[in-house]
């Protein structure tokens, strides 16, 4: 079977199956994760921007294990003092990895690879932050409403 090529569009997105199931996907882990709420938009508030981005994961033998859609946010629409104060991004050093893995190794333990999907929304947002709402899945019953985060999104500062 054929693979899907990376759509350059949310609509060549939308046209194939393969790339709508994993933007519904997508979309339910956000809802089921209590990702925002939407609310009326207010005047004088930012409302940061996102967009899709779709990429093949791939299993350690070359094979196509899924197709993944990701709905990010483009944090460079954020503003200082705004929607943010600081950043941090906690980040691990290779050294580290590697002294884990070595003594791993003498000592015999097992190793394991974990994958947390959608790991990000477990991080809940102290600020205030507004986006628009997924591109093409505007809920149709509040189109003009923006999404007020109560979970971080990739892409956020």
């Amino acid at each position: 079977m054929a693979i899907s090529p990376i759509p350059s569009s949310v609509r060549a997105a939308l046209a194939d199956p393969n790339w709508r199931a994993a933007m519904m996907e997508e979309y339910a882990a956000l809802q089921s994760n209590d990702t925002w709420s939407l609310v009326p938009r207010l005047a004088g508030v930012n409302i940061v921007t996102g967009k899709w981005i779709f990429t093949h994961k791939f299993r350690s033998d070359g094979t196509l294990e899924r197709y993944k859609a990701r709905w990010v946010l483009r944090g460079f629409t954020q503003r200082p003092r705004l929607d943010y104060d600081e950043t941090f991004s906690p980040a691990i050093k290779p050294t580290t990895v590697r002294t884990v893995l070595t003594l791993a190794i003498s000592y015999k333990w097992p190793i394991h690879q974990l994958d947390v999907k959608n790991a990000f929304l477990h991080v809940t947002l102290t600020e205030t932050v507004y986006c628009v709402q997924p591109t093409s899945f505007v809920d149709t019953s509040s189109p003009d409403h923006v999404c007020w985060l109560n979970k971080s999104l990739y892409g956020l500062k």
